[in-house]
């Protein structure tokens, strides 16, 4: 079983269509309870390849700024906070939350922070 899950989880990461329908996090899960980690998943390469980190599970990865602007959140900055943190915009902070949401299914800040935790992206 821990085998085919294995496969599963390197089908997900090599973003095949038959593994779509299962969320990564959950295969990540069930490989923990056999005591195994799922590998890590590859650097793509070409331009911006290490710009992605870790594999929420719903569609793209979340890039190393949108993984910053999630420990901000996790840490209960506001979007003005973060702005100033960062030195960016307003908007391009409130851009980053909503592509943060997006790609971790979430509806609000506190559960996509919960998410996160989950899919073990931020401590």
């Amino acid at each position: 079983m821990a085998a085919l899950l294995a496969q599963l989880a390197a089908a997900q990461r090599a973003r095949q269509t038959e593994a779509s329908g299962v969320p990564a996090g959950c295969v990540a899960h069930v490989l923990a309870a056999f005591g195994r980690k799922p590998a890590a998943p590859r650097k793509a390469a070409g331009p911006g390849a290490g710009a992605r980190a870790g594999a929420p599970g719903r569609g793209q990865p979340l890039t190393e700024r949108e993984l910053e602007v999630l420990r901000l959140l996790d840490a209960g900055r506001s979007n003005q906070v973060i702005s100033r943190d960062l030195t960016v915009t307003l908007d391009t902070t409130k851009k980053h939350v909503s592509h943060i949401l997006a790609k971790l299914g979430a509806a609000s800040r506190s559960e996509a922070v919960a998410r996160a935790r989950e899919l073990r992206l931020i401590p």
